[in-house]
This record gives structure tokens, C-alpha cells and sequence, in this order.
């Protein structure tokens, strides 16, 4: 069973708006309803009859579209991968190469973290779920995690070769710190409920990138941008 593949191009307009067969219409509504109960409870809280109750189908009915409770996940995991890319990774490719792209990246990722604090995300559940658990939906997991990161270390590649940071700078160290505030940012803001996690994650960021910059490189004053989002967490939580 195959894995999530490196980070695709988006979908071409005509392939988008082909209309979809009706049992591949009826797949892709199974699999919106499967992520919508992973984000509250998980890939592995998915079940075959669960969706059949959700969707109003039988067991049966829910299970010839995916043969199993497997690869019912593992497509779980596959539409959140192409959600993040449209989201975060596509929309950064306009920016110019360099600081102000790896910023774009920083910046969609930011407000689909912001969203997620309430919502829940695949990769963090997963990777709890799944971290000591060889096989497919590991992998898919895995790979799909991996290939994000790889192109937020090949943005910091084309930082230092644009002359943006240090001819020195470790691109892995850096992508491995900007991960581990968003890793921070969901522990403070979801579990602990900290009202001042989201501040917190944008002034770290800019903490990490100072580091790494050159001075030319660093703008004079620069507004970071404030991530709305709806919240449970205590009254006074950044917006």
C-alpha cells in the first residue's frame, strides 16, 4: 500500500471540475465525514460502522468503498495532506523566494494551527496514536509529516541562497525549531489553555529567524499578522 508521495502540484482546473461518477461522489462524502470525526477523536476512534451511522449508509455500503478500516484511515490521512497543502504550502508559492516565502509558510501554517487549536490535528493525533505502532497508516503518516518538512528546509535553502540568512545556517535545526513551536503552540493552547500561547509562537518565531538572518536581511518594523479564530480557551486569548 503506497504512501503519501512529495508535495504535488494542485489539481488542474478542468480535473477539478469534472464531475464526479456517483460512487466516487459517494466515496469523497464518506471521507469528509471520516475527517471530520478524526479531528475530534482520532484516526483510530474511525470505524466502519460509525461512518455507516454518520452517513446514514449500512456497514456494508461504507465498507465496499474501502475494504477496510485501514485504508478507510489511511485516505483520512491522505485528504488532510492535500488540505494542508492548498492551505499552507500552494498559497506560500507565491511569495518571493527566500525570507519572505519561508515568512508565507510560517504564516498559512499559523493560521491553520490557529483553526486547529479547537478542531484538532491529524498529524499531532496521529503521531501520538500511531508513534509505536508499525505499518501503513504510520507510514502514511509519517510520510506526509516528512514531506512538509522537507519543504520547509528547502525553503531555508533558498533563504541562504538568496542571502537572506547565514551562508552557515543549518536548515534542519531551524525547520526542527520552527516544528517545535508549533508542537509548543498546541500543547499551551488546546491542553493548558494559555491565553497568550498564539503571541507567544509568533514572537518565538521571530526569535528563530533573527537568529538565522542576516542583518540586511531583517526588516525595520514588520506587523505580524493576528490569526482569528473561534476558542473555548479563557477570555483574553489572543485573536
Amino acid at each position: 500500500m503506497s504512501v503519501i508521495p512529495s508535495i504535488r502540484r494542485p489539481r488542474s482546473a478542468s480535473a477539478a471540475d469534472k464531475p464526479l461518477q456517483k460512487g466516487q461522489q459517494t466515496k469523497a462524502a464518506i471521507v469528509e465525514a471520516a475527517l471530520g470525526l478524526a479531528t475530534q477523536i482520532g484516526l483510530e476512534g474511525l470505524s466502519i460502522g460509525a461512518l455507516a451511522e454518520v452517513m446514514h449508509m449500512s456497514k456494508s455500503g461504507v465498507f465496499a468503498h474501502f475494504g477496510s478500516r485501514e485504508e478507510l484511515q489511511i485516505s483520512v490521512v491522505r485528504e488532510y495532506h492535500t488540505r494542508f497543502e492548498e492551505e499552507v504550502f500552494y498559497p506560500a508559492m507565491e511569495a518571493p523566494r527566500g525570507l519572505p516565502r519561508l515568512r508565507a509558510m510560517f504564516d498559512n501554517w499559523m493560521k491553520r494551527t490557529s483553526v486547529e487549536i479547537d478542531s484538532g490535528c491529524i498529524y499531532i493525533s496521529g503521531a501520538v496514536e500511531f508513534d509505536d505502532r508499525p505499518g501503513p497508516v504510520r507510514d502514511a503518516l509519517a510520510s506526509s509529516v516528512n514531506t512538509w518538512l522537507s519543504a520547509m528546509r528547502r525553503a531555508v535553502d533558498l533563504a541562504v541562497e538568496e542571502g537572506h540568512l547565514h551562508a552557515d545556517t543549518d536548515a534542519s535545526q531551524m525547520s526542527f525549531e520552527i516544528h517545535a513551536l508549533i508542537l509548543a503552540l498546541h500543547y499551551e493552547a488546546r491542553f493548558l489553555r494559555s491565553p497568550d500561547s498564539v503571541q507567544r509562537a509568533l514572537n518565538a518565531f521571530e526569535g528563530i529567524v533573527g537568529r538565522f538572518s542576516k542583518p540586511a536581511a531583517l526588516p525595520s518594523s514588520r506587523t505580524r499578522p493576528t490569526h482569528s479564530r473561534k476558542t473555548n480557551t479563557p477570555t483574553g486569548t489572543p485573536a
